[in-house]
């Protein structure tokens, strides 16, 4: 069964999509550790109440954030480490640690619309000012820079004429979700 670390800065819906999947026995894999660098983001309270070890790691909390990460993670025993909006770079010492074994999901469909400052409704804000006629999720690998990993798996979500950047991010975001249950669930340890 394979053995995940999520990062997460917000409020955890996608770590959600992961915990009741798990639950209802369609993901056969293990969340080990739930990681924010936000003290109150909900991802920490939806982990919490699934009895998965948080761990509050910022600027703040720790002298060396990326080895307070990367500890966290390698303490857990995590084969993987999913960035499911995690607002943060991360550091050279965890990326090196697990190359290859870092997965991402971004609200679009990789090239376009991601990098630095595509995060949220600004994504769907950017696809729809840009006349796209679809839109989508991508789970992809981390590299050194934002957004520009190997893509593993893209899923596609039709914009429409009346969309408004929060009616395309709720269809985007369900699309995601199903779309990383899926291909975790395809992941080696």
């Amino acid at each position: 069964m394979v053995r995940l670390a999520v990062l997460a800065s917000h409020e955890g819906t996608t770590l959600q999509a992961l915990i009741d999947a798990c639950a209802a026995g369609h993901l056969p894999a293990e969340l080990v550790a739930v990681i924010s660098n936000n003290s109150g983001s909900g991802a920490l309270r939806r982990a919490a109440a699934a009895n998965i070890p948080t761990h509050h790691i910022s600027g703040k909390t720790h002298a060396n954030e990326d080895l307070a990460v990367l500890t966290a993670c390698q303490q857990a025993r995590a084969d993987w480490v999913l960035l499911l909006g995690y607002m943060k770079k991360l550091g050279e010492q965890t990326l090196a640690a697990y190359k290859g074994k870092i997965i991402n999901t971004h609200p679009a469909l990789l090239p376009k619309f991601g990098g630095k400052g595509y995060f949220g409704s600004r994504v769907h804000q950017a696809v729809i000012a840009a006349g796209e006629t679809e839109s989508g999720a991508t789970v992809h690998l981390v590299d050194y820079d934002y957004d520009t990993g190997p893509i593993l798996a893209q899923t596609t979500v039709q914009v429409m004429t009346d969309d408004t950047p929060e009616t395309l991010e709720t269809r985007v975001k369900a699309a995601e979700q199903a779309l990383l249950v899926k291909t975790v669930s395809e992941l080696d340890t």
